[in-house]
């Protein structure tokens, strides 16, 4: 939270500080979304076992999962210029009723931190400054708003929570593109894992599992309290501390919110 934090806050300067300087030497675009098929029928998803997690993320639980694709990696900013080429900011049949109300009121036109850079390109601020567009790299910084009616233009649409959780349940959470120490905290080329590079959104609710009850005391203000109009994203990111995650680890943000490294994983139904 703190380098998103200070990603803000740098970003609101004029001057376009950088907390450290780092090249980013061009890397060749990614192959185009292949898909892989995700579990089906009964499945568990929540925390189980003796290791930490937040009271949110269980009861453990069964669910039902129809026959689906998940994405084998992130949606790239090459892939989301793309959109904006095609005038995805500007139609609203791709969009949400309240994504739409939302694009006009703030006039959005791409994912926060970008800025045209005055030859038909795009710059986009991080850490390490002012810079092109990494079109390589998973787009990053985008609302679930966004995500949605990318997911909808690409003909495509949002995983679940629960396909997501059970795609990555035999995935390495230390795995990836995650936060190790200080340096160039940014999305990379070839970040595919379910892990780490950039949070993903999905099309759930963040709303209580079955049987869920907020921990006493203190404690219990802490995640139950806010499950209402927010939406789950998993897998964490490049400013993620390294074994700080779980699949079942459930982050939450409101639909228009796009400060924290968040990225699009797209699904399909068979």
């Amino acid at each position: 939270m703190l380098l998103t934090d200070i990603l803000h806050l740098f970003a609101q300067n004029p001057l376009a500080p950088a907390l450290w300087e780092a090249r980013r030497p061009p890397a060749p675009l990614p192959p185009p979304l292949g898909w892989r098929d995700g579990a089906e029928g009964p499945v568990e998803i929540g925390h189980a076992g003796p290791g930490f997690a937040f009271d949110c993320e269980g009861p453990r639980h069964l669910t039902l999962l129809a026959p689906h694709q998940l994405a084998d990696r992130p949606v790239s900013a090459a892939e989301w210029i793309a959109f904006i080429d095609a005038g995805g900011y500007r139609e609203p049949r791709w969009w949400l009723s309240d994504g739409w109300a939302w694009v006009q009121r703030e006039g959005i036109e791409a994912p926060l931190y970008w800025q045209r850079d005055g030859e038909g390109g795009w710059l986009s601020f991080g850490l390490d400054g002012l810079k092109p567009v990494d079109r390589a790299a998973p787009v990053t910084h985008v609302s679930f708003y966004e995500a949605d009616a990318f997911a909808a233009w690409a003909g495509a649409r949002l995983p679940t929570e629960a396909e997501w959780e059970s795609a990555a349940a035999g995935d390495d959470p230390a795995g990836g593109n995650q936060l190790d120490a200080a340096g160039p905290v940014r999305p990379l080329p070839g970040d595919a894992g379910l892990f780490g590079g950039v949070w993903e959104w999905t099309g759930s609710a963040y709303r209580p599992y079955p049987g869920f009850r907020p921990a006493a005391g203190a404690v219990g203000e802490y995640n139950g309290k806010f499950m209402s109009g927010q939406f789950v994203l998993k897998g964490g990111s490049c400013a993620t501390p390294r074994g700080h995650l779980r699949a079942s680890y459930r982050n939450f943000f409101y639909p228009h919110q796009r400060w924290q490294f968040t990225g699009v994983r797209l699904a399909r139904d068979l």
